[in-house]
């Protein structure tokens, strides 16, 4: 592509491009995906809360078909433009499906399966990633005539969701709590579960929505002073910087040469990196069939804990490789246990936990921040590492490592365990952290399938104000 880049530049201007321009179009194209992505996050909130989940699903595939005929057409037209301007817009695309995807699914599943529900999109995503790696080897469509129909190929998952999706069911919760539509919530449910008796899931939906009737529909700056939602507004913060902060990008980008320093062929540098992806999405199956047995928190604590050990040997192995024989292999080895411990935590893990931790009024706005952070993360590392890795070296590592067992130590401290919890229950877990108080008393929501269920009022307001019963 930065072939492409410079024959254009030269077709139109009659002299070869200056390596300093050359990189600033190079790198506004890697920048303008995670920049997409940002701005796709801030409209994740009022497109669900207008569209529904499914709707503003069905609606972003207008940015991922679009720029994917765009990005096809961009060696016809002889224009590196379009391709810049395509990134942004699959950015976008990239921004919303990341965070509706999670909350669509999360709000489906029953409680006894969200998480592992949860971390099927990651899992998409890596097998996505395996994909691109395996046809962006130079014999299939890695080459100079080939990138163009790569580029186009992305537009294929949208068109398949443009064509099955309809056929979902929208989200029960949201049809529920935000529409009030309880007529098509069980119809939904029904649907979903397999069985006709669903009363005990729309009781308790209309617990939650009695209990966050006082607080209505947040936006993000009501969010971020609502003394109730403090702490879990912190750790979806917290979560999203570690995961993009803990080092995942600069190792790839060091993977190339730390396989070539242990004496891989350049032409098979490609081949190795296709079994790193398939490790990738090994071990996010994995944690698909774990999640639920071991809970959120171990896996989040296991993968910072491994991403912290590898980016530290890291650090040593990379500093000695040229003097040490067999510290090359070791450096591999560290790559690989990187990515091992990235895959069952760190990457799949704090989606499932934000749809968690907020209720049906918060959430689409909580999804907004945690995105937001996500993406000017991403962005972030991509735009300081290259000049972080040409002042530090390999010493650079050592920063990820730290920001590991930050993260680690904070979610020991302050997150709990999420497993098997209504969304309602894991708001009380919070209560006391936020110093707020959620008093529940008997009370019948007029279901017909268990009276005994109880309705219950949050107060959010401080510790010794008066509270209002119901």
């Amino acid at each position: 592509m930065q072939q492409f880049y410079n024959q254009t530049y030269f077709g139109r201007y009659e002299r070869p491009v200056d390596d300093s321009l050359l990189t600033l179009l190079w790198s506004l194209t890697v920048s303008m995906y995670p920049l997409g992505g940002f701005f796709g996050s801030l409209m994740v909130a009022p497109l669900v809360n207008k569209l529904g989940r499914k709707g503003t699903l069905l609606f972003n595939n207008i940015f991922s078909i679009i720029p994917a005929i765009l990005m096809g057409a961009s060696e016809a037209a002889g224009s590196y433009e379009i391709i810049i301007a395509s990134r942004f817009l699959v950015g976008i695309c990239a921004g919303l499906s990341s965070n509706v995807v999670p909350m669509y699914l999360g709000e489906l599943s029953p409680k006894s399966l969200r998480g592992a529900v949860g971390i099927m999109p990651q899992l998409f995503i890596t097998i996505g990633i395996l994909v691109a790696q395996v046809l962006g080897i130079r014999s299939i469509l890695g080459s100079t005539r080939g990138w163009p129909l790569l580029l186009a190929l992305t537009g294929i998952p949208a068109v398949f969701e443009l064509i099955f999706l309809p056929f979902f069911p929208e989200s029960p919760r949201y049809m529920l709590i935000q529409k009030g539509d309880e007529e098509n919530a069980r119809k939904a449910l029904q649907r979903l579960r397999g069985w006709e008796d669903v009363g005990e899931e729309l009781a308790e939906m209309r617990l939650e929505d009695q209990s966050e009737r006082a607080e209505g529909r947040l936006s993000v700056l009501s969010l971020c002073s609502f003394p109730s939602l403090r702490w879990q507004l912190v750790s979806v913060v917290a979560m999203n910087m570690g995961q993009q902060l803990s080092g995942v990008n600069a190792i790839y980008y060091y993977a190339d040469s730390i396989y070539g320093s242990a004496g891989v062929q350049e032409g098979n540098i490609q081949f190795v990196t296709v079994g790193t992806g398939s490790v990738n999405v090994v071990m996010t199956v994995i944690a698909v069939f774990i999640v639920e047995k071991l809970g959120r928190k171990l896996l989040l604590l296991s993968g910072f804990g491994i991403c912290c050990v590898a980016c530290a040997v890291l650090t040593v192995a990379l500093r000695f490789q040229e003097s040490v024989e067999w510290m090359p292999y070791l450096s591999i080895a560290c790559v690989i246990i990187y990515v091992i411990g990235h895959a069952i935590g760190p990457s799949s893990i704090p989606y499932v936990i934000t749809t968690e931790m907020f209720r049906q009024a918060s959430r689409p706005a909580a999804f907004v921040i945690a995105g937001s952070v996500h993406w000017l993360s991403n962005f972030t590392v991509g735009l300081v590492f290259p000049f972080l890795e040409k002042g530090l070296g390999p010493y650079s590592f050592i920063i990820f490592s730290l920001i590991c067992l930050v993260t680690l130590v904070y979610i020991f401290i302050v997150v709990p365990e999420t497993k098997n919890k209504t969304f309602l229950e894991i708001s009380q877990m919070f209560a006391k952290r936020n110093k707020a108080e959620i008093i529940i008393e008997p009370g019948d929501l007029g279901t017909e399938k268990d009276p005994t269920l109880m309705s219950s009022k949050l107060d959010t307001r401080p510790e010794g104000m008066k509270v209002t019963k119901f």
